[in-house]
């Protein structure tokens, strides 16, 4: 399904050099303007016709525009009063379906100005996203509010979430994204499709809620990871001794505290902070 507007829009890109726009380096701006990979990325949470999709970061509104066109209604926070403008009146162009938030994201609870359920959907600015991401993937309740998360990342990044035990790239958030929720990578972007092209190139990763295992503190299994990842080159009994009980738990559970982190399979990490914290 394609929603147009109630009133023709000019191209993205003569909208922008309407307003006088241009990415903010300090903000951590690519601005895409490619419609059909816009619409192509908006695709990917399944049929938005009715959804709710909070949008981090939205700029001048490429991704806004396709996310309203799939018949989505948008909550999208901005933090850079230039393109407070361009996206009003994107809103007057779709009545109504696009509300706009000035303010950074990290100060706003998406569950709080949804009230129902919703997808994120972003083109995370690189300086926030993973911040953003862990935050979406740590709430007690669960399943949480949100149904799935389509997020650009820097490859790197993207990589590092979907990433197996045992390789190079394997780390703190590929538990937190895997332990109960699944994450694939759902698209690569060149680096040429934004404009002024990044330095590295970005994926697109797609997560929806799983399951979560019974009796696991996600506050506790966060700290875990946090420490035995933050200094992933030493021994487990060395990383984790700042959380009482870590290393006595670990020969409970049979895990050789000499190992380091990224040998700890996500069962296993799960596995630790259920006996920590019965």
């Amino acid at each position: 399904m394609t929603v147009a507007p109630a009133r023709p829009l000019p191209p993205l890109r003569e909208a922008v050099r309407a307003h006088g726009l241009s990415a903010s380096k300090a903000l951590g701006q690519n601005f895409l303007f490619d419609e059909q990979l816009l619409d192509r990325i908006a695709a990917l949470p399944g049929n938005l016709d009715g959804e709710l999709v909070f949008e981090v970061g939205p700029g001048p509104g490429g991704l806004t525009r396709a996310l309203l066109r799939a018949g989505a209604e948008v909550i999208a926070v901005e933090r850079d009063d230039r393109c407070l403008p361009l996206l009003g009146e994107l809103s007057d162009a779709f009545e109504g379906r696009l509300r706009v938030i000035a303010g950074d994201a990290m100060a706003h609870d998406p569950e709080a100005l949804a009230g129902r359920p919703y997808h994120i959907v972003a083109n995370l600015p690189y300086n926030v996203g993973t911040a953003l991401f862990t935050r979406w993937l740590e709430p007690r309740a669960w399943p949480p509010q949100w149904r799935s998360l389509t997020l650009m990342f820097q490859q790197e990044v993207a990589e590092r979430i979907v990433a197996a035990v045992g390789t190079s790239a394997y780390g703190r958030l590929s538990v937190l994204a895997q332990w109960r929720s699944s994450a694939r990578i759902a698209m690569r972007v060149h680096r040429s499709a934004f404009t002024p092209p990044p330095k590295v190139m970005s994926a697109i990763v797609h997560v929806v809620p799983a399951e979560q295992p019974p009796s696991v503190d996600p506050a506790l299994l966060s700290r875990l990871t946090e420490k035995g990842f933050g200094q992933r080159r030493k021994m487990l009994r060395q990383s984790l001794k700042g959380v009482p009980g870590a290393v006595e738990a670990l020969e409970t559970i049979g895990i050789d505290p000499t190992r380091r982190a990224e040998t700890v399979s996500v069962a296993e990490w799960v596995a630790l902070a259920r006996t920590l914290g019965s």
